[in-house]
């Protein structure tokens, strides 16, 4: 259980795709105006992420990597079909999001209209495809073993995204009635207030999410030293017996 908190936490605050990658930065410069329209556009982008991560990990499980085909037939278990990762990849991407743009569509129209093009742009975000390119690179490294870590993780990172687009769209909000300098309105004082929060979220990288994991050593009691008795000589029969032994040398 706490492999899962410890993918959810790291991908959230630690390897966040905006404040750690700058992945998505068109659509989290362009939507983050209106905190109803940053919601939305989040809401659909952890939606994708939830859906593609998880199929792009199974179609590179069982069909792109290396030997992934040996299971339809043994004499393919040499066949690598990774060079073709970026076409279906992006492809799932394309598709999953098309889903979303019909099902935004059909039930709440002013959200599709406040998002206007860059819903459909989603199938280029570079936080979509970097969420799955992520996962390949930690599923060869060993990192991630199981769907479940996968779509952990696919869930861990949309969520990071949205919530940096909600916090940055409440910023945006109330600089709006901030007297801010000629020179920077606009994207100049969003620009400095994204690296600012970049510099806030590099905070959470010194914490160690596996202190939490450690279980405290138990105490080894180490014995007392044996005590060693020495026997009492008692000194002033020692004296006497030694002049008694003179005495006699005396008398022979």
């Amino acid at each position: 259980m706490f492999e899962y908190i410890n993918i959810f936490l790291k991908s959230v605050f630690i390897d966040n795709m905006i404040f750690a990658y700058f992945l998505g930065m068109c659509s989290f410069l362009a939507v983050s105006k209106k905190v109803s329209t940053a919601i939305g556009l989040g809401i659909a982008v952890t939606f994708v992420q939830v859906i593609t991560v998880p199929l792009n990990y199974l179609i590179y499980h069982y069909v792109l990597g290396a030997g992934a085909l040996a299971w339809l037939d043994p004499s393919l278990a040499e066949l690598d079909l990774s060079f073709l990762t970026f076409i279906l990849f992006i492809a799932s991407v394309a598709t999953m999001v098309q889903l979303v743009e019909m099902i935004v569509e059909k039930f709440s129209p002013s959200l599709y209209n406040s998002l206007g093009i860059f819903l459909p742009l989603i199938a280029v975000n570079c936080a979509i495809l970097g969420g799955s390119l992520f996962m390949q690179q930690r599923v060869d490294g060993g990192v991630y073993s199981s769907l479940g870590h996968v779509v952990t993780f696919g869930f861990a990172s949309g969520f990071g995204w949205t919530i940096a687009i909600v916090a940055m769209a409440a910023i945006r909000e109330k600089m709006e009635y901030s007297n801010v300098l000629a020179p920077l309105r606009g994207l100049g004082i969003t620009f400095i207030l994204t690296g600012l929060m970049a510099i806030g979220f590099m905070s959470f990288g010194g914490i160690d999410l596996n202190a939490l994991n450690k279980k405290p050593e138990a105490k080894v009691e180490t014995p007392a030293p044996a005590v060693v008795e020495t026997p009492v000589v008692d000194s002033v029969q020692v004296a006497v017996d030694s002049v008694k032994v003179d005495s006699t040398q005396v008398v022979k």
